[in-house]
């Protein structure tokens, strides 16, 4: 019966026994090979291949017959061949009392994973047996007859282990197959006398050191996920689906695509899953695979090895690629086609025929209701629930993350948003400029019936959990969830200042889109552009703004040429998206006239930002000085007079406080008179002299 060992460092003592005995065995079969005295006529190699064989082969048969409940047969022998037999048959006892234990020995368990023949599994043994004992190399240049040559050749192997084969150095079997060992070919070599090198994980393996391949460590990062943190429902079931593919699988394993926007998420599913079936969980950057189809086929290769010595889940991430792109999506194609192991692959939208029999699973945060649930856990339980509702809402994270961020935060609920702002902020700087609002309703100049809109489209923002999770529209359809507004008006009257004050409102990050870096020339370029804008907002409690969107959200024209068609079509995708969002999208436009009317019907709210009566510029002015300020007394009501947009009255105090600066006295009315004659001429509005002037001057 097998010793079995629980405790792994007396199994590796067992383990090193092992290769003691393996590699003193190897020196008896070396040495009878080499030394003449000792050697004998071999028998002729399986399919008339020929070779030496050393003599006492038929002693170590009969060891191993022994070891299987075999008696050896008895008879006499005489001299060195006594000697020779002897010493072998106690080297091939020595091994047989070694390898019966469990966990079996490494030698055993790669000869097996690898599907190794006896001479292979001997033949790695061999060139594994320098590393494993630095005198072996001495051992193996007396056998060469050259100091100098202390690596084994496939020669030495053919000539001293049992039951050899020349098929077995080829590349398509195991030992190269599988770079278990390297041929070192010299310039002139032949095959059969170049020295062989068992490669340094392989070793490694065979100490009973078992990790991931060096050179995956700059391709690869570990995927740490909290495992005893357990998943919501709705996640666990997505983590059992994506088990039991694997499960299934017979042969060849599927690759599931995981999509969807939510990649944190992604991440944290494919560890538990990995986890869930005894697997380690590596990300590896669909840009670290190479484009040349031998280092592609290298690699995949390579990674199938690791995938049958260390049990390990890759995970591909191509969440910012397009699947448009066929080289990107034929160089994941052929990698699949090579790796027989689990691989998960992240995209934002399923990529057809990324490979045979691949599986889409869509992948999704927490619901609303779950996300409420581990933020009641998380917080202390006299947290305000309005508050906790909020956070759920806004902010589509994990529950890992949930208690990770309250944690961190406390019970400072003000501090866990700011938290969830920071972790959840998308990578928009290519594509939008985050705004940083310090403004307040009472910046905020409006008539009551536009203030109303702007309330109450905060309220909307606020309460979509009431109305989608609790009283169930949600449920209806899954578009359209998001709050949609346009904000049309005259440049200068608000619209900008109109979104930061709702940012600011509900504590959210405020975006505006750079239309210059989204819109392109070049066909299809925009919606990429508008993809990856989307597609990062979702994940994050932000606020879109498009500023001057007439640009982006023109009106669908007749099909005259490929142009207008590509036009119609960039048309289109928004309409699709806008429906798709979940969160805050603000239109900006001087020309609502120019709008889509598609567009129109799905927005929810559209305020107009009138021009400003006298009333309201009063008010305006009345708010523009900063109170730390100097300034002499404001005529406001001549002031209001003028007529002008808020976004002249901030441009003409900004002026004055330079003149009155640089004249260092405080602002007066001639300076405001003199900024606002400036502020009217640059912009080419018809004026008069006389608006500018003031009683008594």
């Amino acid at each position: 019966m097998p010793r079995t060992f629980t405790d792994h460092d007396a199994w590796q003592i067992a383990n090193a026994d092992f290769l003691a005995a393996s590699v003193a065995w190897l020196r008896e079969r070396i040495r009878t090979a080499t030394e003449p005295s000792l050697a004998e006529p071999p028998p002729a190699p399986a399919g008339g291949e020929p070779t030496l064989m050393p003599a006492g082969d038929s002693a170590l048969a009969q060891a191993l017959r022994a070891r299987q409940g075999t008696a050896m047969p008895d008879g006499p022998t005489t001299g060195a061949s006594t000697d020779t037999g002897d010493r072998l048959t106690r080297a091939a006892l020595a091994v047989a009392a070694a390898e019966d234990i469990l966990p079996e020995p490494t030698l055993v368990s790669v000869a097996s994973t690898f599907g190794l023949s006896r001479f292979e599994r001997d033949t790695l043994l061999l060139c594994a047996a320098a590393e494993l004992d630095p005198s072996f190399g001495s051992v193996v240049a007396q056998a060469h007859g050259d100091s100098a040559q202390r690596q084994p050749t496939f020669a030495l192997a053919l000539a001293c282990l049992p039951e050899p084969a020349w098929s077995a150095l080829a590349p398509s079997q195991g030992l190269r197959y599988w770079q278990l060992v390297d041929v070192v070919r010299g310039a002139g070599l032949p095959l059969m006398t170049s020295p062989l090198q068992a490669e340094e994980r392989i070793v490694t393996v065979l100490r009973g050191l078992n990790y991931l391949d060096a050179r995956f460590a700059p391709l690869t990062t570990r995927i740490e996920a909290d495992l005893d943190q357990p998943l919501p429902p709705s996640q666990a079931d997505t983590v059992e689906e994506i088990n039991a593919h694997w499960q299934r699988a017979s042969g060849h394993t599927p690759a599931i695509q995981l999509t969807g926007p939510a990649a944190a998420s992604k991440q944290l599913l494919a560890a538990h899953a990995a986890a869930g079936c005894g697997l380690l969980s590596y990300r590896m950057p669909i840009s670290a695979l190479p484009t040349d189809a031998a280092e592609l086929d290298a690699l995949a290769r390579l990674w199938q090895r690791e995938s049958m010595l260390l049990p390990v889940a890759l995970y591909l991430d191509a969440e910012d690629s397009d699947a448009e792109d066929p080289n990107r999506a034929g160089t994941i194609r052929a990698f699949l086609q090579r790796v027989q192991a689990p691989v998960l692959v992240a995209v934002r939208e399923s990529w057809p025929e990324l490979a045979t029999g691949s599986v889409t699973i869509a992948v999704a945060p927490p619901t609303v209701s779950e996300r409420a649930e581990a933020w009641r856990a998380a917080l202390p339980a006299d947290t305000d629930d309005a508050r906790i509702e909020a956070l759920a809402v806004q902010f589509p994270m994990d529950a890992t993350v949930v208690h990770e961020l309250a944690a961190d935060a406390g019970a400072d609920v003000t501090r866990v948003w700011a938290r969830c702002r920071e972790r959840s902020r998308p990578r928009l700087d290519s594509l939008a400029k985050r705004l940083d609002p310090t403004v307040s309703w009472s910046d905020l100049v409006l008539p009551a019936p536009q203030l109303a809109q702007l309330h109450e489209l905060a309220d909307q923002v606020s309460n979509r959990k009431t109305v989608y999770e609790d009283w169930g529209f949600g449920r209806r359809s899954s578009r359209g969830l998001g709050v949609t507004a346009l904000f049309s008006g005259a440049a200068g009257v608000g619209k900008t200042l109109g979104a930061e004050v709702l940012a600011q409102q509900l504590q959210l990050d405020l975006y505006r889109i750079d239309l210059s870096a989204v819109v392109s020339k070049y066909i299809g370029e925009t919606e990429k552009n508008l993809r990856r804008l989307f597609d990062a907002a979702e994940g994050g409690g932000v606020i879109l703004f498009f500023d001057e969107a007439d640009a982006l959200f023109g009106k669908r024209s007749d099909v005259k040429d490929a142009h207008d068609r590509y036009a119609n079509t960039q048309t289109n995708y928004l309409l699709q998206r806008m429906e798709d969002y979940g969160g805050l999208c603000i239109l900006a436009t001087n020309l609502r006239r120019s709008l889509d009317a598609a567009f129109v019907r799905r927005i929810r709210f559209i305020v107009e930002f009138p021009f400003p009566e006298q009333a309201e510029r009063r008010a305006i002015w009345a708010t523009m000085l900063p109170p730390q300020t100097p300034h002499d007394e404001l005529d406001l009501d001549r002031l209001a007079e003028l007529r002008l947009t808020g976004g002249m009255a901030r441009n003409i105090a900004v002026n004055a406080a330079f003149l009155a600066a640089a004249e260092h006295t405080g602002i007066s009315m001639p300076t405001l008179m003199a900024a606002a004659r400036s502020e009217f001429r640059k912009l080419e509005v018809p004026l008069r002299e006389s608006d500018f002037q003031l009683e008594g001057k």
